[in-house]
């Protein structure tokens, strides 16, 4: 699993957020400078967060984004799945559920891929955006 650059990004937003929370909605040129992240970029981002219903998002004067739920709820990998998509180890129809495979009766690799796959989602999902936004020193923090 390769997490591109569009899941880092979605993460530093996601944890900006959190850190800058006060109930208000936060403008994109803000998250920018601090993160470093064109406007362009984190507007392609925030679309799919909101579609996904991690952010709220208001227009005009005043506007910007802000979390849908409270950090301590929002798990990684529920983030990451939506930037990435499918997070499974190995591209195998049984594993991402695509279907069957002809070998699957046979195959002496699956229950390992099994295993890594939840091994790697058990870890993702069991840190929240709270988790990561405690650890940071500010807003120097790098993913």
């Amino acid at each position: 699993m390769r997490i591109s650059t569009k899941g880092r990004y979605a993460l530093r937003l996601m944890i900006d957020l959190a850190q800058h929370d006060t109930g208000e909605y936060i403008a994109l040129k803000d998250i920018s400078k601090r993160q470093d992240i064109t406007v362009k970029y984190l507007e392609q981002i925030v679309a799919a967060l909101s579609r996904a219903g991690f952010l709220h998002s208001m227009r005009g004067a005043g506007g910007g984004y802000r979390l849908a739920g409270r950090p301590e709820e929002i798990r990684v990998g529920d983030i990451l799945r939506t930037m990435e998509g499918d997070l499974t180890p190995v591209d195998c129809p049984v594993l991402n559920g695509n279907g069957d495979c002809s070998r699957a009766a046979e195959c002496t690799t699956i229950e390992f891929w099994r295993g890594l796959d939840r091994v790697m989602s058990d870890y993702l999902d069991s840190h929240t955006l709270y988790d990561l936004s405690r650890r940071s020193d500010g807003d120097d923090y790098q993913i």
